[in-house]
């Protein structure tokens, strides 16, 4: 059988898997399917299926909005999909912003939430609970539109105590679009 009708049929299992248990993990998937962990991530990342505690708080949305008897409004927030992390080196995560993320009708995407993102993924690399950033040297590069597809890696460049240094560098199509180096303060 021919790597791309293996990995649609493996696809095809993952999105069946999820949708009678959503609280599966990544983990337990890869073994499910004799898979990287890696892999499942990127499947999941084709499908646009979310990580497993963005798929949790979707589970506790609908029971708490289906309890009150309405339907519960999406939360919009730049925390993207986690596709791979090595805490204390490196991480890489996509995320898809839209257009409510825009300057008014520009379709261009506002700088708090590239900003935002980066931030997000320096301090889950670093596997801190409560960071605080000490100073943050950025530098968008060009403006990136709604509906672009921003790539984020990160890597701990130098660890002192409870100070990191962190440095991501954030891709569109291959292009830099903004690059940060954060130095961020653990808080125990």
């Amino acid at each position: 059988m021919a790597k791309r009708s293996i990995k649609k049929l493996r696809q095809q299992q993952l999105m069946e898997k999820l949708e009678e248990n959503p609280f599966l993990t990544d983990e337990e998937l890869a073994a499910l399917f004799s898979v990287s962990v890696p892999t499942i991530r990127f499947d999941r990342a084709e499908l646009g299926v979310k990580e497993y505690r963005e798929r949790i708080k979707n589970v506790a949305r609908s029971a708490i909005a289906h309890s009150a008897g309405r339907e519960s409004e999406p939360v919009n927030h730049p925390m993207g999909e986690l596709l791979d992390l090595n805490l204390f080196k490196d991480g890489l995560s996509v995320f898809v912003p839209d257009e409510t993320m825009t300057f008014d009708d520009s379709g261009v995407v506002r700088g708090c939430f590239i900003y935002s993102f980066a931030e997000m993924l320096a301090t889950k690399v670093i596997d801190a609970n409560v960071a605080l950033v000490d100073v943050a040297n950025i530098k968008y590069k060009q403006p990136v539109m709604a509906g672009s597809k921003l790539v984020a890696k990160s890597e701990v460049v130098r660890r002192r105590n409870n100070e990191y240094i962190v440095w991501v560098k954030i891709k569109v199509n291959m292009a830099e679009v903004f690059r940060s180096k954060f130095i961020l303060s653990v808080i125990d």
